[in-house]
């Protein structure tokens, strides 16, 4: 899959271009791009617009000014995942033709009452409460009819099929900490696909990875624990193992990292106040904004 040496560092920025960049970003994106300039490789630039719900095209457009304001050149041509859609979807049909995958019709409010009448109910990495598995044992002619008819679902990792696919312990390679354990179970019977969104994160992510060469993944400290699902998803579909580089987020006064949602200051409202590309490269590697 890959198209370049494996000798070669290969690094990217992918942001998704539902708002401008905020010095968050820039640092997520100075850190790859001098990742790849000091060991002589290349900086790829990727836009996750698979939620065409809240992606726009003048964001997207915004992000490439921005990058090219603040100095940091990207080799190639930008990758957009909504031209891709194809290639996931035949990610998503070798694994449900293995078994991997099936379809989920519960809503959030569904999995919601279900799990609050638990005694205790588990909870992910990210601290919501874990999918029951209310669909997981439906029969086959149930789900057919239910797909065919219609109905609102999502497609759901098996998650207990696919650590049987992928045996033993996995490992992700972190720079500076070395191979750190995996336990992709933690995130239960992930969803790789819904309607609203033809394919998840995760898939696309680890997909692009492979697809474009990527050797060093670097990205921001809470990506961590989402590396164990990934590795899992690289062994399942034989995608290589990139080695991954988490940095420190950048925080506010209040000790919040960088939102869009918590109205984080863009790049473009302090160019606009005079700041100069090397003045925001030096906010973007401070400890505060």
């Amino acid at each position: 899959m890959p198209t370049v040496p494996t000798s070669t560092t290969v690094t990217r920025f992918a942001p998704s271009p539902t708002g401008l960049l905020h010095l968050g970003h820039a640092r997520s994106a100075l850190v790859a791009w001098r990742r790849a300039r000091d060991a002589g490789g290349r900086f790829l630039l990727r836009l996750e617009d698979i939620d065409p719900g809240r992606c726009r095209p003048d964001y997207a457009a915004a992000i490439a000014e921005d990058l090219a304001w603040l100095g940091l050149r990207w080799d190639g041509a930008v990758r957009v995942q909504s031209r891709h859609l194809a290639e996931y979807r035949a990610a998503l049909d070798g694994l449900a033709a293995r078994g991997l995958l099936y379809p989920c019709f519960c809503t959030r409010a569904d999995i919601l009452r279900e799990v609050e009448g638990a005694a205790s109910a588990p909870h992910g990495p990210d601290g919501a409460p874990l999918y029951p598995g209310t669909c997981r044992a439906l029969p086959a002619g149930e789900r057919a009819r239910r797909v065919a008819a219609g109905d609102r679902h999502a497609l759901r990792l098996h998650m207990a099929r696919a650590r049987a696919a992928a045996p033993g312990l996995l490992f992700y390679e972190e720079e500076g900490k070395g191979a750190v354990p995996c336990r992709p179970e933690r995130f239960g019977d992930a969803v790789l696909a819904r309607k609203d969104a033809p394919a998840s994160y995760h898939l696309c992510v680890t997909h692009d990875d492979a697809a474009q060469g990527v050797t060093v993944v670097t990205r921001g400290a809470d990506l961590r624990p989402a590396t164990e699902l990934h590795r899992l998803l690289q062994a399942l579909m034989y995608w290589p193992a990139p080695r991954y580089a988490h940095h420190a987020l950048l925080l506010d006064a209040a000790g919040r990292r960088l939102s869009k949602r918590d109205g984080a200051m863009s790049l473009r409202a302090l160019r606009e106040r005079g700041a100069t590309p090397a003045q925001v490269q030096a906010m973007a590697e401070g400890d505060q904004a």
